[in-house]
Order: structure tokens, then sequence, then C-alpha cells
């Protein structure tokens, strides 16, 4: 089970998560827990780390003792008994200091100061002490209440590559020390509660997995330890038809395809890591994302396509029904001119890995015998306000390049809808084109997958197109 920052970062949230903790105790021989930093931790953390890379000692001092504040205000709220609230605050209050220390180390490369290779520190050091805190209050919990919860950093035990900021796990190497340190853990019914989002290289410099980088650690560790089934517990009812936020009349998704839910990650439903759905697909582990706060209500299940069809009408799934609607940033890219785009290509693909630390996945482009026009995603996991700063960047690179006059740079928004069969149906595209009245469409793709069709709009757009494809979503029979 997963539970996510909004879950662990109030009272009521952890009062929730224990009696589910609790309950799913007596129906499972074996249970895992890993768990996400409180809600907003991560940016100020991040914030912090960036502070510190400007040497800006009072600016990251100022945030980890706001953190600390905040973090021993929920200590003295829990119901824990004096022996376990006292090492659970000297456990929290070396991990400030061991931040401390690596902001410390941070700021003084920035003043220029030659450091031994042994104290050099990532901004990645400091950005997963978030999640060792939550996991840390999470197993102090279960303890006080008879359950054998153990915090678990996943430094220890989640191997990735050396891409900081958005790694990816080595999956045998994970699964080996998956299998020599948990498996024994779950096998006298210890309960692990392990860190979300962070990992490290095989030399054990830590690493983070990318933003809402929790998901993809439970998936992954789920997939090591053969788990039955995944559960996302977060703060919404399920997937949703739309973000609910941006869509008042937004409802529950019963069922899912693995398929279908990896186009919805992708394009920007941020419930689930877009990187996640790969491993447990592989496994066929079933995913259920519940509501915390409801735990009566069955969510949202996620498995293989021809199963999820199957428990929908076999009517419905001919028919092609549409799911859902997303809306992601993009960054388009347009020129007066024809011909080869490799080198536009190239110089998107290394700007965003520069600027981001992810790749270029997802390209829709079009070409006339005088116009060329490209639309770059920007991906969840590169952060909520990457777009911007992803398009200055890029406007001023392009400005440098001579072989690149004539291209000009915009923002734009990729709305995209979700469903059976939506990629193979002439008639549902023309349906969906429709319900878009007199919005400017700047670019059309089909997912490869088949059960995905994006529109590119104007920022201006966007909320628009959002709107009158839910509808269509909502209202289509």
């Amino acid at each position: 089970m997963k539970f996510g920052g909004s879950t662990v970062g109030t009272i009521a949230g952890l009062t929730q998560v224990l009696s589910i903790v609790l309950t799913e105790r007596e129906r499972w021989d074996r249970l895992l827990v890993v768990v996400s930093a409180l809600d907003g931790v991560t940016d100020m953390l991040i914030e912090a780390g960036s502070l510190a890379q400007m040497g800006n000692r009072r600016g990251y001092r100022r945030i980890v003792a706001n953190l600390r504040t905040r973090h021993m205000a929920l200590l003295e709220h829990l119901p824990l008994g004096a022996a376990e609230r006292g090492a659970l605050q000297a456990d929290i209050d070396r991990l400030w200091f061991d931040l401390l220390d690596v902001c410390q180390s941070l700021s003084d490369e920035a003043s220029g100061v030659i450091l031994p290779p042994s104290v050099i520190s990532s901004l990645d050091s400091v950005v997963g002490v978030g999640e060792r805190l939550a996991a840390r209050i999470v197993a102090a919990l279960l303890r006080q209440n008879n359950l054998r919860g153990v915090a678990i950093d996943a430094t220890d035990v989640l191997i990735t590559d050396n891409v900081f900021g958005n790694a990816t796990p080595d999956i045998e190497r994970t699964r080996a020390r998956v299998a020599a340190n948990l498996v024994p853990m779950l096998d006298r019914r210890i309960i692990p509660v392990i860190t979300g989002y962070i990992g490290a290289t095989r030399d054990g410099k830590p690493t983070t997995l990318g933003r809402g980088g929790s998901d993809y650690s439970a998936s992954v560790i789920g997939m090591s330890v053969a788990a039955d089934e995944l559960w996302i517990w977060t703060d919404v009812d399920g997937m949703m038809s739309a973000d609910p936020n941006e869509i008042g009349g937004a409802r529950v998704i019963p069922f899912l395809s693995y398929d279908e839910v990896s186009e919805l990650a992708y394009f920007g439903a941020r419930i689930l890591h877009p990187r996640m759905i790969a491993p447990l697909r592989e496994h066929q582990i079933p995913v259920r994302v519940r509501n915390v706060f409801k735990p009566q209500q069955p969510g949202t299940l996620i498995q293989q396509g021809s199963v999820a069809e199957a428990r929908e009408s076999t009517t419905d799934a001919q028919r092609g029904v549409l799911k859902a609607v997303t809306a992601i940033q993009g960054i388009s890219f347009a020129a007066p001119m024809r011909g080869s785009l490799a080198s536009l290509m190239v110089f998107v693909d290394e700007t965003l890995w520069t600027v981001t630390r992810t790749r270029a996945e997802v390209l829709i482009a079009a070409q006339s015998s005088e116009q060329s026009f490209i639309c770059v995603v920007v991906p969840t996991t590169a952060g909520l306000d990457a777009s911007h700063g992803l398009r200055v960047e890029m406007g001023d690179r392009l400005r440098l390049r001579d072989d690149l006059h004539g291209w000009t740079v915009d923002a734009v928004s990729v709305i995209t809808v979700i469903g059976a069969q939506v990629g193979e149906r002439s008639d549902v595209t023309a349906t969906i084109l429709r319900a878009l009245g007199d919005i400017h469409v700047l670019g059309i793709a089909h997912g490869a997958s088949h059960v995905s069709m994006s529109v590119v709009v104007e920022s201006d757009d966007s909320d628009a197109a959002l709107a009158a494809l839910h509808e269509l979503v909502v209202s289509r029979p």
C-alpha cells in the first residue's frame, strides 16, 4: 500500500492510515507500506536545496526551521507513548542535523570551498528527506498500536542509475536487495514502511525518481516482492474523468486497463506516476486507487485490458467508450519552411534533458509544403512550473542557433481523450473534433496503444477545450 502526502500530513489522515493498516493486517499475511513526504514538503526542500546551491545560508536555514516546526507540531498531537515519542523526536532531529550538514556542503561548494569527494553532496540528498521523515512517523504510529512497523530508507533497497533528479530503477539489483532485506521481514510479519521517491546508485549516492516518484517506488518494490495487489491511497475517490480541480462534474472511473491509465498518467493525471505502470503490466499486478478518507468506496481498479473491458459491457467496449480527458502543458515550435526536422528534434531533446532531466518522449508533428509544426509534451515529472522556464530557455537558446533560424517557440496545451478503441475508430475521432467547435486545433495525434487521441490547442483555449471534451465524455452513451 502506498500512502500519498495528503494522507500522512495531518492527524486526521494519519488516523485513517492507521485504521486501514490495522484492518488490512487481519486480511493479509504480508503488508508493505510506501509513504510520500507530507504535502508541500518536497517543494520546500527543493527550494532549500536551490538556496544552498546559491550560497544563501539564511534562506535554507529558515526553510529547514519551518519544516522542523511543522513536523514537531504533528508529533505533539500523535497518540504516542513517552518512550516512542522521545525516540521518534531524537531520530527526526538527527535527520534535520544531517540535512543542515548537506545544505552546508552545497553552500560551501557554491562559495568555491574545495571539498573532499566524500562530502560533496547533491540536491537529491536534500529533497529525499521528506520521505524519510514520513516513514519514521508512520512506523512509530504502527508500533504504538502493536504492529511491527519498521522504517526503511529506500536508499538501501531501491538501486537506480545515476540520473539524479529523474533516476530509473535497476530492476535486477533492486530485486536482489529486496529479497535480502525486505522479504525476510515480510516472512516474520513485520510491516516495512518504505520511503517513496528516493533510491541510490550502486555506490550509495542518493537519487530521486522524478516528481510523484513514490508511486513508481511502490510499483517497483511491489513487483520485486511479487505482490498480489498494489493499492494507492490518496485523497480522491479514484481515477477521475478529469481533474476535479479543473472540472466540477468529474466522476470516478470504476475500471481502467494498463494502457488507458498509462496514457492518463503521462498526459496529466497526477494521481499516478507515468512510469509506474510498466512493471505492473509485465507481472500482471492489479492496482487499486482509493480514497483514504472513504475506505468503504471501491475506487478504481486497474488491470489487464481484456479483464478491465470484461467488467464493462461488451457493447460498450466495441462502441469505443470515452473514459477521461486530461490537459498537460506543451511547447510548440513553428516555422514557415519545409524539410528535415532532425536538427530541431536534437535541439529539443538536448535542451529538455539539460533543463528537466527528462527526454522528449512524446512529439506531435505536422508539415505542409510551406509550414512545419512540432509540439513536445512537458512531462509531469518535470514539475508543475517547468513549462514556463523551459519555454524561456528554449527561446534563448534558439536565438543563438543560426541553423535553426526562423523557428518560433510558444506555450500550448495538449488535451487528451482516453478510452477503449479511441485511436482505432474514425467516427470517434470525428465526434471529438466536432465537440471542439471553433477552437483552433494546432495538431492531432492518436496514441500508438489505440486508447488515446490528443489535440494541441493554444493555451488560452485550454479550459474551453477541456470542458467541451469532458462534456462529451460524460454524455456519450
